[in-house]
């Protein structure tokens, strides 16, 4: 589904060069579920922003579906973006005006999507995730569990092939952290590409890869054995 071939983010302030991300070779298959690891400021973020298009690599190429998307313009990306990656935050990033049920719209307001065919795809989706029950609540009036849910639906409501998640579980206590592991599984085994950063092994555990980085490179890489 996407490859990064010799990939390098250098940053650049104050006559202060920063190397975020140096000659990274990284496959990953439409199915796959894929971990990052490291310690913090390894460039496991730098990582997944390049991979999510939000940010671009200084030197090397990124091939996404057989494209090579390395020089296009944040305008093609973002079509790329809109049709094909949906995106989980530590921090959730839902709107606190926004009902539930609008929160997960609002990912399909720049589909060209018919209204009523919007509102049958979020109601499918909140039944999916078991937030359907909320979908009248503001944000304010769900727990940290429930709104990371919203998050999900919110990331699939638009059917994405692949999506990014930034420790999706970094705000929660550990019983609605595995919540949410299951459900990324769930996707998963749909069909749904994953790749997630997280510091936790045991979250990690649910991937198939796992991709270790230090200070930029790829050190290790481990396929979990068959249970």
């Amino acid at each position: 589904m996407l490859q990064l071939k010799n990939l390098s983010r250098i940053y650049q302030s104050n006559e202060v060069e920063t190397v975020a991300l140096d000659q990274v070779n990284i496959d990953i298959e439409k199915g796959e579920f894929v971990a990052i690891m490291g310690p913090s400021g390894c460039g496991k973020s730098t990582l997944l922003s390049i991979i999510g298009m939000l940010d671009k690599a200084s030197d090397g190429q990124y091939i996404f579906n057989d494209e090579d998307v390395s020089g296009y313009s944040e305008a093609q990306l973002s079509q790329i973006r809109k049709h094909h990656i949906g995106f989980i935050f530590q921090s959730f990033n839902l709107i606190d005006e926004l009902t539930v049920e609008e929160n997960i719209e609002l990912a399909l307001l720049y589909h060209n999507i018919p209204a009523d065919e919007r509102k049958q795809k979020v109601a499918k989706v909140m039944d999916k995730v078991g937030i359907a029950h909320r979908a009248q609540h503001m944000p304010s009036q769900l727990s940290g569990g429930q709104q990371q849910r919203v998050a999900v639906a919110r990331a699939v409501v638009g059917n994405q092939s692949m999506i990014l998640a930034d420790e999706p579980t970094g705000n929660l206590d550990s019983a609605h952290g595995q919540e949410v592991m299951e459900m990324l599984q769930a996707l998963n085994e749909e069909g749904t590409t994953i790749v997630m950063v997280t510091h936790s092994p045991s979250h990690a555990d649910y991937a198939h890869r796992t991709i270790n980085l230090f200070d930029g490179h790829v050190v290790t890489q481990s396929i979990r054995q068959a249970s």
